[in-house]
């Protein structure tokens, strides 16, 4: 079964952002993402709009070809824009406004007004719902029990795990609670996604597990096109999942 590949543009904005011009431009960025084999563009728009910006998404919505999955807070704000952009696919994701960047999984139980709120609103526009998750079958079963189609594994510590000076034991411990949540939303009719921290590198094991449909990778893509050109990072990313798929196979 292939596994899509969804780039995160947020760090095109990023750069854009720092001296305050009109470029790069994410929209430009997400075509050639798609051009050079991405399956969608994810992007996520933040409450302090620290790289995503309003009009990104609504230009993003226009311009591509595959699909947009707009990552967000379960707020009043964030919710009535999404319905008036109309992606295809919402991500719900914790957010606090310190953060570096998004620390672990959306809490579900704690956070349920507001995620059912935005369900409703999904349902009524068409919209498909993912919660961003740590993995963990009982949070994989709240996440099912509250009405979401898709969850996206946080892989954050799995990723920390592969760094320099962590154990091999630790890394197959991380993989194995991937699995076991993966199984689980699969045996709940759930879709299933990974992201956050992946790397050519790294990405391999995670889509070797059986019931892995979708990936969502961003930063280490514009690191690699630092150096290496966009179309060259993604299509390298794209080399390293297939590589990882054929052993699966």
């Amino acid at each position: 079964m292939a596994v899509r590949l969804h780039i995160n543009i947020d760090h095109v904005a990023t750069v854009r952002n720092a001296r305050g011009t009109r470029y790069p431009d994410p929209v430009l960025a997400a075509q050639l993402c798609e051009a050079a084999g991405a399956d969608g563009i994810t992007a996520h728009l933040r409450e302090d709009r620290r790289h995503i910006r309003d009009d990104d998404v609504i230009r993003l919505r226009g311009a591509i070809s595959t699909m947009l999955n707009l990552e967000m807070g379960a707020t009043p704000e964030m919710i009535a824009f999404a319905e008036k952009v109309r992606p295809e696919v919402i991500s719900l994701v914790p957010e606090r406004r310190e953060e570096r960047t998004t620390e672990g999984g959306l809490d579900v139980l704690a956070q349920r007004p507001a995620v059912e709120a935005a369900i409703v609103m999904a349902r009524r526009a068409g919209i498909k719902v993912s919660l961003f998750i740590n993995p963990d079958p009982a949070v994989v079963e709240a996440a099912a029990a509250i009405g979401a189609q898709q969850i996206e594994l946080h892989t954050g510590e799995y990723c920390t795990a592969t760094e320099p000076g962590h154990s091999p034991a630790l890394v197959a411990s991380e993989l194995a609670r991937i699995a076991a949540a993966t199984k689980r939303g699969r045996e709940l009719g759930l879709d299933v996604a990974a992201g956050h921290g992946l790397t050519r590198h790294n990405v391999g094991p995670v889509v070797a597990i059986a019931g892995i449909e979708e990936v969502n990778i961003g930063h280490s893509v514009i690191a690699d096109a630092v150096l290496f050109g966009l179309e060259r990072a993604v299509r390298d990313l794209r080399a390293a999942i297939d590589r990882a798929l054929a052993g699966r196979a």
